[in-house]
């Protein structure tokens, strides 16, 4: 790997117009990712797609001009001080804050590539163009702002808002949500039939425990093996089930705790207002993030969660 003070002119410009052709396929990713999410913002990285381009063809006609039409092969991996990227622009579907964080240090990282690359050169010609293009690199922050303000005026911020909000709900809600629900529900039957039937707080713990953490366990697979999120939308299939097991593991341990308390009445009354603190959360969640109205969604969540609290009591008691 070279040192960037061991570079010749000519292997500067030859840098140079490497990383405006990698920044410039960036962009184009960005562009292509976007489009079908968020086609505003898709629009202002097309734009700065454009912008890279020129940027790369001014150089490749003072190279020619100055060194003929072989252009050495140097990459920004091949010189120390630069930053490794996340190759983010592979990731689908892309995340909008992500992308703006990645162009953001694309721009500051090539404004100082050509600060320090001006200051290495005794050509006029090459000096005056890449201290024109670190100008302009200071001012593409400044035109990117512009673009999205043009680009996402008239209510086009308020859709990707909205679209954001819709992938939000789609691949961490959702998942969460049905996660929750099971691990709060489900789990409390088999809880309650230990409980009653042995009347031993720490029977009734293993058992919760266990509920819990197979519950979580079976759930995660479920979810991520019953899509790629390819087609649908709903984001990196494993992740999706860390959330979703990770969620019922959660609703599950929630009521079991109490049951550490060895005097079983006290430890059953905990145990009750919890279940009812989960299910009021679980309500909370589907009016806010699934719009169900909130009296629609307390009794559909209750109803359930009184009918297995009820199931575990008599299985337990018989």
């Amino acid at each position: 790997m070279r040192s960037f003070e061991s570079l010749t002119e000519r292997e500067i410009l030859a840098l140079a117009i490497s990383l405006e052709e990698e920044d410039e396929r960036v962009y184009a990713d960005f562009a292509e990712g976007l489009r079908e999410t968020y086609p505003n913002s898709g629009e202002v990285f097309a734009a700065m797609r454009e912008e890279e381009s020129g940027h790369r063809a001014r150089l490749l006609e003072l190279y020619r001009e100055k060194f003929g039409e072989h252009i050495p092969l140097i990459r920004r991996q091949d010189v120390r001080g630069f930053v490794q990227r996340r190759p983010v622009w592979l990731l689908r579907p892309l995340g909008i804050d992500v992308v703006r964080r990645q162009a953001s240090a694309m721009e500051a990282e090539t404004r100082q590539f050509y600060d320090r690359a001006a200051k290495r050169t005794t050509d006029a010609s090459i000096r005056q163009l890449l201290n024109d293009l670190a100008m302009e690199e200071r001012e593409h922050e400044e035109h990117a702002q512009e673009l999205t303000a043009e680009k996402l005026g008239g209510g086009a911020h308020e859709e990707e808002a909205e679209a954001q909000r819709r992938l939000f709900v789609l691949q961490i809600v959702q998942p969460g949500l049905a996660g929750l629900m099971d691990g709060s529900v489900s789990t409390l039957a088999p809880v309650l039939a230990a409980a009653f039937a042995t009347r031993n707080s720490w029977d009734a713990f293993l058992v919760g425990m266990a509920a819990s953490l197979g519950a979580g366990i079976s759930m995660g697979f479920a979810e991520a093996l019953s899509d790629d999120g390819s087609l649908t939308g709903r984001g990196h299939p494993w992740i999706r089930g860390v959330i979703c097991g990770g969620m019922t593991t959660l609703g599950g341990i929630g009521h079991t705790i109490p049951f550490l308390i060895s005097d079983f009445r006290a430890a059953f009354l905990i145990a009750c207002v919890i279940v009812v603190l989960e299910l009021g959360a679980i309500t909370w969640i589907r009016h806010k993030y699934m719009d169900t109205p909130p009296l629609s969604a307390a009794l559909q969540v209750f109803v359930g969660g009184v009918l297995v609290l009820a199931t575990g009591i008599l299985i337990g008691s018989s």
